[in-house]
């Protein structure tokens, strides 16, 4: 694409109240005037092209993982970090210290604007024999990914779902249409979650049975399920995430042996392995959550690294100790880079699977499902044997459970979403960083686990601000 053309079309997205980072698509049909009546593609491959953008597609918020409680880091690396990055580790109360062009707003919501592009434009296209299944799976990807960002803003930007105050509670602004002088207010959290459901059960509905084993930024219907089923975790709605997660493993079940891994080296998994269901990354600009070889920034957290027993070989696969420091430190992940991995992958499916199993009463499901996970996450048998766990009761199982939970999904951008809705539910989780001598606690009930709108969202916008944050002062 050519400069002048690049800077035409971020400042028309400038206008559609997305902000972007400084990277322009190669697809053909970009290159034209950036107005909402003329930028419009106009065959399956234009519209497709357009939801592989993986500039765009493939990013996901870090402000919930850089505010939760798996890594820490040292008060040196600390005084140089941006504003955003400082203020997330201590749960300040203004996150952004003045900074613009919050990633973790924009991003999202330039996906949404080109989910909406193709929600809009496609129905133009006629549908026959000859391209009804390519229509159908483009449609669904972009409900899919409208409803993936959506899902990703209302975990940072709106409280956690509750189910009697839903209809009162500030959720966020639900962008529907491409049109750019469309004004938007906040949706309450239970409109949010319709729609995000609604665009789920469409994608469902549309997308092929089949895996795209080596286009894993695409969705398929086990990825939409296992959406469905991680949205309705994050609600409480225990039952429907367990039906959702098995329908989506009744279409696609497969675990990877980490023994067939080289776990010794610096990335064991590639981005194609075959766990994955759909692939994204938090930030890849993140200052924090990058491993690699030689990135020191991101201690994991003492209680986290030391809660893998010797036989698991998750504590070698993600992570490496320091030569010099001894500590532990991030290694690749299931994005097959040093880029933390936040997409859908089999191992979360049957861990939500085994949690709403167990919150049913079904002790002997959840600690089955359990049990063939971590089956594949141990050493050779005549190593270090693996022992199946065991429970007394459905109780101790959902204990279980949830404490695998966290070792398995740890620096996915799920643990603040876990936080959010354990707590809800009385777990009473207090975090603590330490910094400089000090050290800073978020209460489980705290109002700082929804953040602020950045800056310039609100003065472009007029938007309500979540406006009951409170400082957090360290002893």
């Amino acid at each position: 694409m050519q400069r002048s053309h690049c800077r035409q079309f971020i400042i028309f997205l400038l206008l559609a109240g997305v902000v972007i980072l400084p990277a322009c698509s190669k697809t053909a049909f970009l290159d034209k005037k950036p107005n909402s009546q003329l930028v419009v593609p106009t065959t399956l491959t234009d519209f497709q092209n357009l939801l592989d953008n993986q500039l765009v597609m493939q990013e996901t918020p870090e402000l919930g993982e850089l505010s939760s409680d798996n890594y820490r880091i040292l008060y040196s690396t600390w005084v140089g970090l941006t504003a955003k990055s400082q203020n997330a580790y201590t749960w300040a109360q203004d996150t952004y210290g003045g900074q613009t062009q919050i990633p973790d707003w924009d991003l999202p919501y330039r996906q949404v604007f080109y989910a909406n592009v193709v929600l809009d434009g496609l129905p133009r296209i006629k549908v026959d024999e000859s391209n009804r299944q390519d229509w159908n799976r483009i449609m669904g990807t972009a409900h899919f990914i409208r409803a993936y960002a959506f899902y990703n803003l209302s975990q940072i930007f709106a409280p956690v779902y509750d189910a009697t105050t839903a209809s009162d509670d500030l959720g966020i602004a639900l962008r529907l249409s491409p049109d750019v002088n469309l004004k938007y207010k906040r949706a309450n959290v239970q409109d949010t979650y319709n729609q995000i459901l609604s665009d789920l059960r469409q994608a469902d509905s549309l997308l092929p049975d089949e895996r795209p084993s080596a286009n894993l930024n695409r969705p398929s219907r086990p990825a939409a399920l296992a959406m469905l089923a991680r949205v309705c975790l994050s609600m409480q709605a225990y039952p429907q995430a367990g039906t959702y997660a098995d329908r989506s493993l009744q279409l696609y079940d497969t675990l990877m042996d980490y023994r067939t891994r080289p776990y010794t080296s610096n990335l064991p998994i590639d981005q194609l392995n075959p766990e994955t269901l759909y692939q994204s990354v938090l930030y890849s600009f993140s200052e924090v959550l990058v491993g690699g070889s030689f990135k020191v920034t991101c201690i994991v957290d003492s209680n986290l690294y030391a809660s893998y027993a010797p036989g698991d070989l998750r504590r070698v696969v993600f992570y490496r100790i320091g030569s010099l420091s001894g500590l532990p430190y991030l290694k690749g992940s299931y994005s097959g880079k040093s880029y933390c991995f936040s997409g859908l992958a089999v191992d979360e499916v049957y861990l939500i699977r085994a949690e709403c199993a167990a919150r049913a009463g079904n002790k002997d499901a959840a600690l089955a499902d359990l049990n063939t996970l971590l089956q594949h996450r141990w050493v050779r048998p005549d190593s270090i044997p693996y022992i199946p766990v065991t429970a007394a009761s459905a109780s101790d199982a959902l204990d279980s459970v949830l404490i695998e939970r966290r070792k398995e999904l740890a620096f996915r951008g799920l643990r603040w979403t876990d936080l959010r809705r354990l707590n809800k539910e009385g777990a009473n989780i207090t975090l603590s960083h330490g910094l400089n001598g000090q050290v800073y606690r978020l209460p489980p009930s705290s109002p700082n686990y929804v953040f602020y709108l950045p800056p310039d969202v609100l003065r472009l916008s007029g938007m309500q601000d979540n406006d009951n944050r409170v400082t957090i002062t360290p002893n």
